[in-house]
Order: structure tokens, then C-alpha cells, then sequence
């Protein structure tokens, strides 16, 4: 049973590092998403207000 947990239990290092590599690329893949998210949200947020102040017509609405 102990050989299996060993066995189970990786420390190679190139394998560490290709995590921390993807991770730290995924967590900036994610933080760049969250600042679309909010950018969109507000750009929608003033389109909204200009269509119910009559600013927009409704052909330059998005679809």
C-alpha cells in the first residue's frame, strides 16, 4: 500500500513547473475575461440609457 501512495505522489519538477506555468497563464486568462465582462456590462449599461433617453434609433440597437 505505501509503494502505491509513493508512487502515487509525483515531484517531478518539470511537471510542477508546466502547472504553475499553465495556472498563472489561466489566471490571467481569467482576469483579462472579468475586465471584458465588466467593460461590456457598463458599454450595455449606457446603451441601455441611451435608448430609453431616445437617443438611439432602434436600427442601431444590437441585435
Amino acid at each position: 500500500m505505501a509503494k502505491a501512495l509513493i508512487g502515487y505522489m509525483n515531484s517531478d519538477l518539470r511537471t510542477t513547473e508546466a502547472l504553475t506555468t499553465e495556472n498563472r497563464r489561466l489566471r490571467t486568462r481569467v482576469t483579462d475575461l472579468e475586465t471584458m465582462i465588466l467593460r461590456l456590462q457598463a458599454e450595455n449599461d449606457q446603451l441601455l440609457a441611451q435608448q430609453t433617453a431616445g437617443v438611439l434609433a432602434p436600427e442601431m440597437l444590437p441585435a
